[in-house]
């Protein structure tokens, strides 16, 4: 099955350790939605925004991968699925259903993210922690 990463499952590493047989298939751009952080531990989530894009990639996972980002993800209590389609297959990606308070990431879990882009081939990516700040991974 195609999953559409974002946030700290762009981290080559941390993939790879949630997700062992997954396999990199391209970088992709969701438009019309948006990257924030939520919850106390300030999580990345995406919502839909119009004229906005979520930089992410395109993974081919299978059956025991997608059930160990269930448990991760805490599917279906903290994330659900969605799902678009790309190249006419179905791809899925996970969202918080409970649209809480946005908070600022923890300077690691933002590392973990900035490593992500430039693992997937992201050049001068920003990601926008707050309407004040970007963080720009170089």
């Amino acid at each position: 099955m195609l999953y559409f990463a974002f946030g700290s499952n762009l981290n080559r590493k941390q993939i790879k350790r949630r997700c062992k047989n997954s396999r990199f298939i391209s970088r992709h751009i969701l438009k019309n939605y948006q990257l924030v952080f939520r919850s106390k531990y300030g999580a990345a989530d995406i919502q839909r925004k119009k004229g906005s894009s979520v930089l992410g990639a395109i993974y081919d996972i299978n059956k025991a991968d997608e059930k160990k980002l269930d448990a991760y993800e805490e599917f279906p209590k903290v994330y659900v699925k969605k799902y678009f389609k790309i190249w006419g297959k179905k791809v899925m990606f996970y969202y918080m259903s409970s649209k809480t308070k946005q908070t600022e990431p923890s300077r690691r879990y933002l590392s973990s993210i900035i490593q992500g882009y430039k693992d997937c081939g992201y050049q001068d990516s920003h990601v926008l922690v707050s309407k004040m700040s970007r963080i720009k991974a170089r």
